[in-house]
Order: structure tokens, then C-alpha cells, then sequence
């Protein structure tokens, strides 16, 4: 009858490890410091959807993976609105979505995109390992992935991980 307790034991340690991480919402990814996969997307209403020169033409971009069906991307679109209008290009991707949900979404809350495209079968985020959404994506000037914020860019996550991650991209590019 020792099973059960150490069993207990070991979820409580696992528990314990969890709770003391650094940032316990951050998932990990094997793509960080890698070029961003291939951009494969279809059109999402009557524009043309970004491509893979859009995230190496030498600025930092964001990357954003979003549904109409996502609270969470409802929380987090007036910060994509708010860093659009500071000038960072955001591309958006529409993840198993129905198109006149998706772009109803965003007649009512807004455009924050510079471009977007439709990922209706699931194969682009699949590639870009993406866990479920909202996931944002920091692509460095040359298509590099900076970083991965997986769940809503909520005031803090801008704050205390986006914002800076900008910042240190920005200092070490080349003059």
C-alpha cells in the first residue's frame, strides 16, 4: 500500500515545481530563434492575405493567431489595436474559423491587422506549433522568431514580456 502515497507525493513535488517557475503561463517552444515557417493562408474577406516576404522586409513584426470564437481574442484586441496604431506591423491569422464570423469580429471590434489570411484547416499554426489561440508571435527584420506568447496579450503580458522583448530586438538590430 505504499502505491498511493507515493503517487500523491510525486503530484504534490510536480505541483510544488510548477507553482515556483519563472512564468508558470509560458509554454515552450522549439521555433525560437529558428525562421518563421512558411505562411500558407487563403483570403480572408476582399484583401490578400500576407506571405512569407511580408515577415523578412526588415522590420519587426507580430504574428497573431486569433479566431471569432476565442474570448480570450476578444480580451486581447484593443492592445492589437493600440500597438497597430504605434506603428508595428501585425499580421493576423484566422484559425478554424468560419470567414463571415471572422470578419464580423473584426467589423465590430476593429482592424488591427496590416494583413491577414484564413488558416482554416489548422496546417499553418500546426507548423508553427501553435498550442490553441490567441498565440503572438515576434518575427525579428530577417523572418527570425524572437518570441512565442502563447494566450491574450493582456496590459501586463505587454508590459512585462512583449514590450521588453521589442525593446531588446530593437538595441541589438544593426544600425
Amino acid at each position: 500500500m505504499i502505491a498511493p502515497p507515493a503517487i500523491f507525493a510525486a503530484f504534490v513535488l510536480l505541483a510544488a515545481v510548477g507553482m515556483f517557475r519563472d512564468d508558470p503561463n509560458t509554454l515552450p517552444s522549439a521555433r525560437i530563434g529558428q525562421p518563421a515557417p512558411p505562411v500558407v493562408l487563403s483570403v480572408l474577406g476582399d484583401k490578400q492575405p500576407f506571405d512569407d516576404a511580408a515577415l523578412r522586409a526588415g522590420q519587426l513584426t507580430l504574428v497573431n493567431f486569433w479566431a471569432s470564437w476565442c474570448g480570450p481574442c476578444r480580451v486581447e484586441h484593443p492592445n492589437l489595436i493600440r500597438l497597430g496604431n504605434e506603428g508595428i506591423p501585425i499580421y493576423g491569422v484566422n484559425y478554424k474559423d468560419d470567414p463571415a464570423k471572422a470578419l464580423a469580429f473584426l467589423d465590430e471590434l476593429g482592424q488591427p491587422y496590416t494583413a491577414s489570411g484564413a488558416d482554416s484547416e489548422g496546417r499553418m499554426a500546426l507548423d508553427w506549433g501553435v498550442y490553441g489561440v490567441p498565440e503572438t508571435y515576434l518575427i525579428d527584420t530577417d523572418g527570425t522568431i524572437l518570441l512565442r506568447f502563447a494566450g491574450p496579450l493582456t496590459e501586463r503580458a505587454l508590459q512585462q514580456t512583449l514590450r521588453p522583448a521589442i525593446a531588446a530586438a530593437l538595441k541589438a538590430a544593426p544600425d
